[in-house]
């Protein structure tokens, strides 16, 4: 008996190791060997957003008077020519990947918004648009949000709502003008047909924010993260505002400000539009934000990353010295070109730069899993 225990025996154990392995596994590290490098591929106006399509090809979008595309299809090493959208096009930020179909949805405001609203869709990773039918329902205020300059949108993967495609939105009120921002207020538009209906999530619990971000975590919870433009509670405008879903990003719970996450420069209340983005790692829950870690002034362009989730957030490094202003992220698919790579396309000097890295370079070569909750 013990003859033949023995090998079975050794044999779990040998599954039980090589699984902690695969899980132990994060193609954005690879062997630690630090990558970074920035580009600027896009010159004049101004609205970053980047998301990563099915297929691995990098999509890096821009335009206030027109919405402009650009492409890579080799991991970012080289860029394919503008591909125009709309002209003229107010770019609403929140490009979406939809994981089930490997559409894209561009929104597109004719100017800044309030303002009306087109849709576009893309089936062949960018390469070509044409505007989609939609119906956006109101939110329980009777209000249709706006999109404008909200980081992309993502694919829900786990729980009850794995398949929902949903980006963070926003609601002006009456308008832009400062007189008006004790009305705004953030939340999101999410849809279960495949984009055609989009249903308006409750509001985020603060006024006075907009230019929101949100990643969905490994448990299913939804974390959202927003810039807030004017305090109307007390709280301090200046640190990055975040609320939790647990019911697929229909309501907004446990607001807190962040203790760790800058809002904009530190010089004055008006923050600035952030990027976000959750490595595809099914163990783990790593994420990161980018802003600017400046006294004054927009610039110092930062990474910060956290392992747990949202919780804490031990790791930052400056990206950009110089001018920093709008940003947003983007992570690398398994098996494509992009694969190990994280996207940072950001408004500077003028220009869309972007820059590729890993992990490793975030951490400094430190080992990623030092940083995990045991």
């Amino acid at each position: 008996m013990n003859i033949t225990f023995l090998p079975a025996y050794s044999l779990v154990l040998l599954l039980i190791l090589s699984s902690c392995n695969r899980r132990e596994e994060n193609p954005f590290w690879d062997d630690g060997t630090e990558k970074f490098e920035v580009h600027a591929i896009f010159d004049g106006e101004r609205f970053p957003n980047v998301v990563v399509a099915m297929d691995g090809t990098v999509i890096a979008t821009w335009g206030r008077d027109s919405y402009k595309v650009r492409r890579s299809e080799d991991g970012g090493n080289t860029w394919g020519p503008v591909i125009t959208v709309a002209d003229p096009g107010f770019h609403g930020g929140g490009l979406t990947v939809d994981e089930n179909s490997g559409a894209l949805f561009a929104f597109i405001e004719e100017g800044h918004p309030p303002s009306p609203l087109a849709v576009y869709k893309s089936t062949d990773h960018g390469k070509t648009w044409y505007m989609h039918d939609v119906e956006i329902h109101p939110d329980i205020k009777g209000n249709i949000p706006s999109m404008h300059m909200n980081e992309r949108g993502i694919t829900l993967r786990y729980g009850e709502y794995a398949g929902r495609l949903i980006r963070p939105a926003r609601s002006y009120g009456g308008g832009n003008q400062r007189e008006f921002w004790p009305e705004h207020y953030t939340n999101a538009i999410y849809s279960d047909d495949g984009g055609s209906t989009w249903h308006t999530s409750d509001p985020f619990p603060a006024y006075g924010t907009g230019e929101a971000a949100l990643e969905e975590l490994s448990d299913g919870r939804i974390y959202y993260n927003s810039r807030r433009h004017l305090s109307t509670d007390g709280l301090n405008p200046r640190m990055r505002f975040i609320a939790w879903s647990n019911d697929g990003g229909h309501t907004w719970e446990d607001m807190s400000v962040s203790d760790e996450l800058p809002d904009g420069d530190q010089d004055r209340d008006y923050g600035l539009m952030a990027g976000l983005v959750r490595l595809p790692l099914d163990d783990h829950d790593i994420l990161l934000f980018s802003n600017i870690d400046s006294p004054g002034g927009r610039s110092r362009g930062t990474i910060w990353a956290s392992f747990d989730g949202g919780k804490t957030w031990p790791v930052k490094r400056l990206a950009e010295q110089g001018s920093f202003a709008y940003s947003s992220m983007a992570a690398g698919r398994n098996g494509t070109p992009s694969e190990g790579m994280i996207y940072l396309f950001y408004e500077s000097e003028g220009k869309g730069k972007i820059a590729r890295f890993n992990l490793a370079w975030v951490t400094e070569g430190e080992d990623w899993r030092k940083f995990l909750d045991n």
